[in-house]
């Protein structure tokens, strides 16, 4: 690199650290509620006969159309929520559901860690929260409907159980009454129904509506290419992903009219809120307002005009939890929510992924460990791809009985490659040898290794699934290292994601690397010193490459590798062959030998 690109890469670098150090020493000031409420989109009220959902900066409690308001969540009452799966509570103020742990899911392996916290209060730091309630149309406002500083109070039930729901009631004093019946089922779909009597006199008109709301990005984004994290929806069979910086502004974005069937929310690794719809007409849409930074994912239902002595009510589903594979097929199969199942991130090779896990499931079920299920894994995908090998190690082993005779046509036709090739491929032909053959099982190993690396990466039930000894998190790198000589020395591994422990691997990328190796000797080494140092060096480069993988992928690829020679040995000499395995191994150290002199 000459002097003009360092002084240029040089200059580079200190301009973006002058406009981070002034971005932190001299931040632009926040919008005030003023501020937010001038530019928050309007309501409708009088006149208007289509019903406008209010953006979540208002229900929030940060500001409405017209007075900005108090945010009362993290003062006012709360009803509990409690089940085998589930912990939390719903805020009294709003009636919003923003509290709620997974009971069975901890932050990290340590049984004392906390307990995986999905939706938070707007008192709280990334803040995440489901609101209900309605938007005003004709004859009404925002000060009419009940809305975030709205102070329910419980007409029914104490504690929210899946035996036992609540009933939170509230009168507008104006000759309208909102109740919110909310039930909750084994798992973590909540049911919502919103109903509106009108005791007056008049017709007012009204629509329902659902939001999910999540202020800013989680802070615990992978950010991987493999893994969509983001807004996530299904309408009338269209299944769609959008990432956080696509999604489109509060001020610019499109309602998605279903007509049978949909749901919307926000996905991340493992955990996921869905709102979810059956009442065709219903309006999907996702949106970002980047003056609050509060991401949205809301559900209208239709505007319904209600007479006097009238009652209308709208149902909701809210699915806040685990992405826990059968749970979430159980929903999709039994409880019409279709492509819920999509999710799991399954990816491009979905026809792969989708059946493979269902097959690791279901090994696991039998075997009680996810360790020897993907073992098992392995040998079922061996076995399916059994002819395959079977003709690609056949015809390796016929190569080999005919190396004297290419070897023969070699040294006959001299520097002349057109005829050593007519002549190669006339042998072939007469011998029935194909000299691709052994690539196929090599290319078919390419999307199986990716769908099962998906797998591995982007479903629940690897996650924290132990297998034997220190190997306690399959969707994890393997902890143990070289540099402590794997435990046996009295000082602590490097860091995960550290260049020290990209070098100083474990005992499973080690095994991996040893069993490529071995794999290989059972062919001699070829005869172009290039392709001699291409095959010596892969093992090693392999097994630093996979060192930092998911432990899960590392012992499919040792499994894969050793079913691999074993087959391959076999079949070779059920043809005849005699792989010189020991012979191949001594010779190449002797090589090297003579190269070191």
């Amino acid at each position: 690199m000459d002097d003009q690109n360092k002084n240029l890469i040089l200059a580079v670098a200190l301009s973006m650290l002058v406009i981070l150090a002034w971005s932190v020493l001299f931040p632009p000031p926040e919008p005030t509620p003023e501020q937010i409420a001038a530019n928050a989109p309007e309501s409708q009220t009088t006149g208007s006969s289509e019903a406008t959902v209010p953006t979540a900066t208002a229900e929030a409690g940060t500001a409405t159309t017209t007075q900005p308001t108090k945010d009362l969540s993290a003062s006012a009452a709360r009803v509990a929520i409690e089940t085998d799966t589930l912990s939390g509570s719903i805020s009294l103020a709003g009636g919003r559901i923003d509290e709620l742990s997974l009971k069975n899911y901890r932050e990290t392996l340590d049984e004392n860690s906390k307990i995986v916290q999905l939706l938070k209060p707007t008192s709280e730091d990334e803040a995440y929260y489901a609101l209900f309630g309605w938007a005003p149309s004709t004859g009404l406002t925002l000060d009419t409907v009940p809305g975030a500083s709205t102070i329910w109070s419980v007409e029914s039930g104490e504690t929210l159980t899946q035996d036992s729901p609540v009933t939170l009631v509230w009168d507008n004093g104006a000759g309208l009454v909102f109740r919110r019946e909310i039930s909750l089922d084994d798992a973590s779909m909540f049911s919502i129904t919103q109903t509106v009597e009108n005791t007056g006199a008049g017709t007012v008109a009204l629509a329902a509506y659902a939001t999910v709301a999540r202020h800013g990005e989680p802070s615990d984004m992978k950010n991987f290419f493999v893994l969509h994290e983001g807004a996530i929806n299904s309408v009338d069979g269209q299944y769609a992903e959008t990432n956080y910086d696509d999604i489109s502004p509060s001020s610019d974005f499109e309602e998605l009219t279903m007509a049978e069937y949909g749901w919307t929310g926000f996905t991340d690794h493992y955990w996921q809120t869905a709102l979810i719809v059956n009442e065709p007409g219903t309006k999907l849409s996702t949106y970002h307002d980047p003056r609050s930074d509060i991401f949205q994912a809301t559900t209208k239902h239709a505007t319904h005009t209600l007479a006097a002595g009238q009652t209308v009510s709208a149902s909701t589903r809210l699915f806040a939890g685990a992405k826990e594979w059968e749970t979430i097929r159980n929903y999709e199969n039994t409880q019409n929510v279709p492509q819920f199942l999509d999710s799991i991130d399954w990816g491009w090779f979905f026809f792969i992924t989708k059946p493979m896990f269902w097959l690791l499931h279901n090994i696991n079920l039998l075997i009680g460990n996810m360790g020897w299920a993907i073992i098992g894994l392995t040998f079922v995908i061996k076995l399916i791809l059994f002819p395959l090998a079977y003709k690609s190690y056949a015809s390796m082993a016929k190569m080999k009985e005919l190396q004297p005779q290419m070897e023969k046509i070699k040294e006959n036709a001299g520097d002349d490659r057109q005829k050593v090739q007519q002549e190669m491929m006339a042998l072939y032909k007469k011998e029935g040898a194909n000299p691709a053959a052994g690539c196929l099982p090599i290319l078919l190993q390419i999307p199986i290794f990716f769908s099962l690396y998906k797998v591995i990466f982007v479903t629940l039930e690897l996650r924290h699934a132990p297998w034997i000894g220190w190997i306690n998190d399959l969707s994890a790198p393997d902890t143990s290292t070289i540099y402590n000589l794997f435990g046996l020395l009295p000082w602590d591994a490097p860091a995960a994601g550290s260049t020290m422990a990209l070098v100083f691997i474990g005992v499973l990328p080690i095994l991996l690397g040893v069993t490529m190796w071995l794999q290989q000797k059972l062919n001699p080494a070829p005869s172009d010193p290039v392709q001699q140092q291409i095959f010596a060096w892969m093992p090693w480069v392999f097994m630093f490459m996979l060192g930092s993988f998911a432990s899960g992928l590392v012992i499919y690829w040792i499994a894969n590798n050793t079913i691999t020679f074993t087959q391959q040995y076999l079949i070779m000499r059920w043809h005849g062959y005699k792989p010189d395995v020991f012979g191949n191994i001594t010779s190449s150290f002797k090589k090297k030998t003579k190269e070191s002199e």
